[in-house]
């Protein structure tokens, strides 16, 4: 790396830092109830407040956020294309799948049990899609997100008919539509599991961008592909379940973030994970402090103002060229 390049990226590092310590405080401050900053340690309710219900909502968007970069960041290297996130690929339905049995099949199963569950099933649906995936002609790059939509779609459909049949749509739309409302302490713990599959997804980032190149060219450089492989399933299948076990479906964070570092600091994952993580964390929580604003006091779930915001990033991304090739 350039010294100009390092003074680039630690720039960058600074202001993505600063940018989330102002969301932090931002988001302890931000609800339906009054919680004054200079009444903290004088008023045990503000504490109260503070401890069991604003800074686990804020740590739990920061760590979702920051965890689907990830995944998408790793789904989109193990697909070869930057069109494709879990969220659309079939992995958060087949994780929806595996709750939904688990639901049926075991109503008292702990939560806990319930992540292992959908963990599995979303490993399942990820490994089929890639393996059709791969299938695919490399020259139609677009035929790839298109696949993963219609399979997502399938695999959703089948969700909805089940929790039909169930008489559990209701219940379903807890997991279809990412929401921090419901999250409070002693709910959210689970997603540190996912901080831990980042850190994982760090140790092997060298590994993972010649992983980018593919895999003939992977085996040359001694790279065991196979073995990768089933790391990067493993990592995104478990982000994505423990994201749709305790906050539900979050949509557009795995597909733009990592597109949008790219575009600003090139293909190096070693790099660019840490700014991955930290834009998805931004994003997510930026979203969700917008959402506990528009109609304040009442509350738009970040899933659905993930969807519109996503969506116009996403659009401004096709439509726009890149500037680092």
């Amino acid at each position: 790396m350039s010294i100009a390049a390092a003074k680039q990226s630690s720039k960058t590092g600074w202001i993505a830092g600063l940018m989330l310590a102002v969301l932090f405080v931002f988001s302890l401050c931000v609800g339906v109830g009054d919680m004054p900053i200079i009444r903290l340690f004088s008023d045990g309710r503000v504490l109260e407040l503070l401890l069991v219900s604003r800074l686990p909502r804020t740590l739990a968007a920061i760590l979702t956020g920051a965890g689907l970069a990830i995944a998408g960041l790793i789904m989109q290297t193990l697909a070869r294309n930057r069109y494709v996130e879990p969220a659309t690929a079939g992995t958060a339905q087949s994780a929806e799948l595996g709750i939904l049995l688990v639901t049926l099949l075991l109503p008292s199963a702990s939560l806990l049990f319930k992540s292992l569950a959908a963990s599995a099933a979303a490993l399942l649906g990820t490994t089929l899609f890639l393996m059709t995936a791969h299938r695919l002609p490399p020259t139609q790059p677009f035929l790839v997100p298109l696949f993963g939509l219609v399979y997502g779609g399938v695999i959703g459909a089948a969700v909805t008919f089940v929790a039909w049949q169930a008489d559990l749509l209701q219940y379903l739309s807890v997991w279809t539509n990412g929401d921090f409302s419901g999250v409070l302490r002693g709910r959210y713990e689970l997603l540190w599991l996912g901080a831990l599959m980042v850190v994982i997804a760090w140790i092997v980032a060298d590994r993972l961008t010649i992983m980018a190149l593919g895999r003939d060219a992977s085996i040359g450089l001694g790279l065991d592909y196979a073995r990768m492989l089933q790391l990067g399933l493993v990592i995104v299948s478990v982000i994505s379940a423990l994201s749709v076990v305790v906050v539900g479906m979050i949509p557009f964070v795995g597909l733009v973030v990592p597109n949008i570092v790219s575009r600003l600091m090139g293909d190096n994952i070693r790099g660019t994970l840490p700014f991955v993580a930290a834009s998805g964390a931004i994003l997510v929580l930026g979203c969700d402090i917008l959402g506990r604003l528009i109609r304040h006091p009442y509350e738009i779930p970040v899933g659905t103002v993930m969807g519109c915001v996503g969506g116009l990033i996403f659009l401004w991304l096709l439509f726009r060229r890149p500037s680092h090739v």
